[in-house]
């Protein structure tokens, strides 16, 4: 079953260092300087808050306005918490926020480019009084970054999601609503796992992720993973090869080897052009056809900016709701 529209990326993640030329910066600076909050976390009507970031203790304004994100993480945060920032990076693409999104939630915001390279004198020009990223992302960037505005960053992202949105809730003045955002997922959650059979059904269900990468093996997600958060919220199982990725995060596997991934069901994503991530050569393989999730029918094409990128409540949401459509009467 087809639910999204091709995977629509080229190259996966580039990482290329970031080049500012010493007029780009200091304009920045000087923009920065000069907008709603200044890097001491002080604007409006001087109320401040502490918030403990993976770079230590950041003073920030109590209530943020004008707010920047760096990655997919923090957009889909903000959005959650009814938050639009002023701006925010794009995965390496075409420009452009994730589909998931509303549009309504998402239109207005300034493209500052993508997110491995941001542009900080973009960033600079919106005048912001927070800035959100992590560590793994952005730490070679952090001293450029607060001296436009305070810069709040969780240490890495994916996995420790759910941790990630307390902070980010934190920093933007946000924490009752956080609690709301949390307990409507919990019971969206629980209400899956209802509908597809409940619990002892769904830990009898063995169910795997795959994800074709241009320019990469293919990636079996571990669970260590944010999509195995989700899975594990539902109750469903995982396959004994799931306990052989690496750091618990994937498994990677040739198209040769792709029968290892089988499973009761499995929901496969594709980054960057079909034939150059291996998805066109592996799914037309016998190894794949003969798989007993092929055989079956239980084999479902999902979105990867939706499972894979989205990385918050608004794409955890949009998960569950596929999990028990494509789960319910199994």
């Amino acid at each position: 079953m087809t639910r999204s529209r091709t995977a629509r990326f080229p190259a996966p993640a580039r990482r290329r260092a970031l080049l500012t030329g010493s007029l780009v910066l200091t304009g920045a600076l000087a923009l920065g300087s000069c907008g709603s909050s200044g890097p001491d976390g002080s604007g409006g009507s001087g109320a401040t808050r502490t918030v403990s970031t993976a770079m230590g203790d950041v003073k920030v304004n109590a209530h943020p306005r004008r707010v920047v994100v760096l990655d997919t993480a923090e957009l889909d945060s903000a959005i959650s918490l009814g938050v639009r920032p002023v701006g925010s990076t794009h995965v390496e693409a075409e420009s452009g926020f994730p589909d998931y999104l509303p549009e309504d939630k998402v239109s207005g915001i300034k493209d500052v480019g993508e997110m491995m390279t941001p542009n900080m004198e973009a960033i600079a020009a919106l005048e912001p009084d927070l800035i959100l990223t992590s560590k793994i992302r952005h730490a070679a960037q952090y001293d450029q970054l607060k001296q436009i505005a305070p810069t709040v960053m969780t240490e890495t992202t994916g996995y420790p999601w759910k941790q990630n949105f307390r902070v980010h809730a934190d920093a933007l003045g946000k924490r009752a609503e956080a609690r709301e955002v949390v307990a409507a997922y919990e019971a969206h959650a629980k209400q899956v796992t209802k509908a597809i059979g409940g619990p002892t059904k769904a830990r009898s269900t063995q169910v795997n992720v795959v994800r074709f990468i241009e320019g990469a093996d293919i990636r079996l997600y571990g669970d260590q993973s944010y999509i195995a958060t989700i899975l594990k919220d539902v109750g469903l199982g995982r396959p004994p090869i799931t306990a052989r990725a690496k750091d618990g995060f994937s498994y990677d596997l040739s198209p040769e080897k792709i029968d290892l991934a089988d499973a009761d069901v499995i929901f496969r994503a594709t980054y960057g052009d079909p034939a150059k991530a291996k998805q066109t050569r592996t799914v037309g393989s016998s190894l794949w056809k003969n798989m007993r999730a092929v055989k079956s029918g239980n084999v479902h094409t999902v979105d990867d900016e939706l499972w894979i990128q989205g990385i918050g409540y608004t794409a955890a949401g949009k998960i569950l709701d596929e999990l028990r459509a494509d789960l319910h009467g199994r």
